[in-house]
């Protein structure tokens, strides 16, 4: 934690104020962890970390929580958290490991592994909500981190635009369900559609609505999840699951790392 004499930030010193402090007592690398998918009951668990430059150089014209900014402009942030940060990572976990080890569990997990893969050591992390234990590093758990932090909303950027593409692709696997719209989250329709369909294998069978539609209500939340779901056949990426699938780092592949059940890892460093 931070030595006396003691720093402090201004509530409108706007968002860098936090790394900036940060950064002046000495911890130059400031990585910001974050996660998007907690509250949809379908769909993979997505966790992201960055780091972004010092100074000007970090600074993103319009970076903000990734709830708060449109589609367009996501997608844009995205790009740019890419191009100009000195590492990032993230982390896919799918649905049936949400169901077999818990949301909770999973959510740390994922940002702790995000944390761990990337190619600049972090000096300190802020993380959104939850602090996250097992890092040889100091740390700090903000509330409505990546409304914040910089490098929180970051993350939250990363960890949002990979989810939302996911879903999108899922939409096609799976049609009927509307993932494309509502990004596995509950509304109207996709309840609607959950009534008349059923579950599929990329809903989260330990949440209760899920459980409800599925027949296995009355089952503990680990052992809802059956062998199969329905007629569905499984995605291509959902082969993976039980490992690990390295993706390329910039344009250098490097070999897959042992992180347990989380899937699909990608980073960049500049």
């Amino acid at each position: 934690m931070l030595t006396p004499p003691r720093t402090v930030v201004r509530r409108d010193g706007g968002l860098y104020a936090l790394e900036r402090a940060l950064q002046r007592r000495g911890f130059r690398h400031v990585a910001g962890a974050d996660e998007a998918g907690r509250g949809a009951c379908a769909g993979p668990l997505v966790a992201a970390a960055a780091v972004l430059p010092e100074g000007r150089r970090g600074e993103i014209d319009g970076l903000a929580d990734s709830k708060l900014l449109t589609p367009a402009s996501r997608e844009r942030i995205y790009q740019e958290v890419v191009d100009r940060a000195l590492a990032y990572a993230v982390v896919v976990v799918p649905a049936e490991e949400v169901d077999a080890r818990g949301l909770h569990v999973c959510n740390l997990a994922a940002m702790r592994r995000a944390l761990a893969s990337l190619t600049v050591r972090p000096e300190y992390v802020l993380s959104d909500g939850f602090g996250v234990d097992g890092l040889d590093v100091p740390g700090l758990a903000v509330w409505k981190g990546d409304r914040v932090a910089a490098c929180v909303a970051a993350a939250s950027v990363l960890a949002k635009v990979t989810r939302d593409r996911i879903m999108v692709e899922l939409d096609g696997t799976f049609p009927g369900y509307g993932f494309a719209e509502h990004k596995g989250y509950i509304t109207a329709e996709h309840t609607t559609a959950l009534r008349q369909l059923g579950p599929c294998r990329e809903h989260r069978f330990s949440y209760v609505n899920v459980a409800a539609v599925s027949g296995r209500e009355g089952r503990p939340p680990r052992s809802r999840r059956p062998g199969r779901t329905g007629s569905h056949q499984p995605m291509a990426r959902a082969q993976a699951s039980g490992g690990t699938v390295g993706v390329a780092l910039g344009e250098q592949p490097r070999p897959t790392a042992p992180v347990g059940e989380d899937v699909v890892m990608e980073g960049g460093v500049r």
